[in-house]
């Protein structure tokens, strides 16, 4: 499976974004998706998954905040961000694996680019 993540771009603090990872060559429902972020000089920390049977689990840091959500007819998973705050600014990449790895991202076999989220305060 291919990802292409996109739907970055800059934003004033308590504002939103959505995200997208859209998938080609295979069915994006048959994978448990993920997105991560990577801080500038930080390391890349897990943001929220969404498992092949729709459960779904974030970090304590985006829970409330967050939504991801996966559209099986646009092949899509979503990341909509709200109440957006300075330290959410990273560059965001979806993974997705054919089991269930949450936050353990070296397990992830498929990756999409990263999408630069800047948040202004």
């Amino acid at each position: 499976v291919q990802l292409q993540a996109s739907g970055g771009g800059l934003v004033l603090a308590g504002g939103s974004l959505r995200l997208s990872c859209a998938a080609s060559g295979r069915t994006i429902s048959s994978y448990a998706t993920a997105w991560f972020r990577q801080p500038p000089g930080k390391e890349r920390e897990f943001v929220a998954t969404i498992y092949k049977n729709g459960i779904t689990e974030y970090a304590d840091s985006v829970k409330g905040r967050f939504t991801i959500s996966r559209d099986n007819a646009k092949n899509t998973v979503y990341l909509q961000m709200n109440s957006l705050k300075p330290e959410d600014t990273a560059v965001y990449s979806c993974a997705a694996d054919s089991e269930s790895y949450r936050a353990y991202a070296f397990r992830y076999a498929y990756w999409g680019q990263g999408t630069l989220v800047t948040v202004s305060s």
